[in-house]
């Protein structure tokens, strides 16, 4: 019961600090998050990456193979330092505040647009996965129905998300931060001196190689690694704070003070994990690792902890629902005629980014109820990640081949996608990857990106030589 009660009060804080910030959104461009210090850049882009897989996700890789859960987090700090070193400052010199306006800026207009509708669909399908971590949250540490988790807690973000925008994720990221890292040392803290011995036991209890950080397997770590470079480069709720940073130099050292941020929080989890394997090791299910190692603990000190599980999902949601708000507003609405004649008008640029980003958390909702329970929906999270790392690689061509065709890379772009679905249902089927069981629908996806960009293109400008000596001729 006093865990529930901390949980609601954190969640009206939450509230109440979003609707406070509504006062300090008065444009479109605050609410999109243009101009933040570097505080505000942080715990906004910090937040997106450390959500509820940080946590409970890499907790239950602890559970199965050790400290080398810590990985997921790892492989995205080494990420958003790829990001810092190769492409924050070019990115912010841009001046958008969307991955499909620079997209837009090296390949053409009618890829920003395509590019936009590509990652609105990664966003949901994120946004989905986060809101039925939240139905898990509330089923399995508050003992409630998911149904009511989700509806309770997908309004509550939606709520300050809405109102507050880019402020709004700012201003309650820094509590969620501090909550966040705060909880999860109380939590290793307190269930490693309730084994006897503390460490000592952990390390002579469990097999060496749950010290290795190769234990869970270098396809594993590899795999990783690859999503992560390349999505931390387009990522847009992760990087719409860099994007909308002040200055260039505000966009390179938020990203690797993000980057520091992120990367030890997934040894903490892991450990966690490792600690309920040595309590609990005959668990059905590993996912269930934090959850049970958390109700050993005292009401209170179990409902901080709680509490902080809770912010890490909370502090990804919102940047989420509201990169979608952002990408369909400057991406598809003013680029085409639907908004054309209102460009001008920040009051309705404003009313249809807060409108469109009500509908994507909606959507969000909706979809996590339908979803619950369902492998489909992880399906779309790994889907959706392989679109992410496809669109790096066709903007990576764009950015630094002159010969790039504008045509050739939205049809990249849409038979990426074609590709991705056929890889998962392929597997949902058969029950393996089609080709070979390592080759997943990443890879697929990435060497169509890139295949068909590099041939497609060459093929058209061929096409556009000759076109262009028959006229001469002419």
């Amino acid at each position: 019961m006093i865990q529930i009660i901390i949980a609601l009060l954190y969640i009206m804080l939450t509230i109440l600090i979003g609707v406070y910030t509504k006062k300090k959104t008065k444009s479109s461009k605050i609410f999109d998050g243009i101009g933040l210090g570097t505080l505000m850049c942080v715990v906004a882009g910090a937040g997106e990456w450390l959500g509820g897989t940080s946590t409970t996700g890499v907790s239950e890789y602890g559970y199965e193979y050790g400290i080398s859960g810590a990985w997921y987090t790892l492989a995205n700090s080494i990420g958003i330092c790829f990001l810092a070193i190769f492409f924050a400052k070019l990115y912010r010199s841009l001046e958008t505040p969307t991955v499909p306006g620079i997209v837009g800026k090296y390949i053409g207009q009618k890829s920003r647009i395509i590019s936009s509708a590509l990652q609105i669909f990664c966003m949901v399908a994120v946004g989905t996965s986060q809101m039925i971590a939240i139905g898990t949250l509330g089923e399995t540490l508050f003992h409630i129905n998911f149904v009511i988790s989700i509806l309770l807690m997908g309004a509550g973000i939606l709520l300050y998300t809405v109102f507050g925008g880019m402020i709004a994720v700012g201003y309650t990221n820094i509590m969620h931060m501090v909550v966040m890292y705060g909880g999860i040392i109380l939590a290793v803290i307190l269930c490693l001196s309730g084994i006897d011995g503390g460490f000592a036991t952990l390390k002579s209890t469990l097999p060496d190689s749950y010290f290795s950080m190769t234990g869970i397997g270098m396809p594993k770590v590899s795999s990783w690694m690859i999503a992560s470079l390349l999505g931390a480069c387009v990522a847009q709720a992760g990087l719409q704070p860099i994007l909308g940073s002040k200055d260039t130099k505000t966009a390179v050292k938020s990203s690797y003070i993000i980057a520091l941020v992120v990367g030890p929080f997934g040894f903490l989890s892991a450990l966690l994990g490792m600690i309920a394997k040595v309590q609990f090791p005959d668990l059905a299910n590993a996912k269930l690792a934090l959850p049970t190692l958390l109700m050993t603990l005292n009401p209170i000190s179990g409902g901080l902890v709680m509490a902080s599980i809770m912010a890490a999902v909370l502090s990804t949601a919102s940047p989420i629902f509201l990169s979608c708000g952002t990408l369909f507003t400057r991406d598809i609405y003013l680029e085409t005629r639907l908004g054309k004649e209102k460009k001008s008008d920040d009051r309705h640029i404003l009313k249809i980014s807060r409108l469109v980003t009500f509908c994507a958390g909606a959507l969000c909702v909706l979809l996590a109820l339908c979803y619950y329970n369902s492998q489909r929906a992880l399906d779309i999270v790994y889907f959706a990640y392989s679109v992410r790392g496809s669109l790096f690689i066709i903007l990576l061509l764009g950015i630094y081949w002159k010969k790039i065709s504008q045509a050739a890379a939205n049809i990249a772009m849409i038979l990426t996608g074609l590709v991705g679905i056929v890889w998962i249902v392929y597997k949902g089927v058969v029950g393996q990857y089609p080709i070979h069981p390592d080759f997943s629908e990443t890879y697929a996806a990435v060497i169509t990106a890139f295949v068909v960009t590099v041939v497609g293109s060459l093929i058209m400008n061929r096409k556009k030589r000759k076109i262009c000596e028959r006229e001469n001729h002419s």
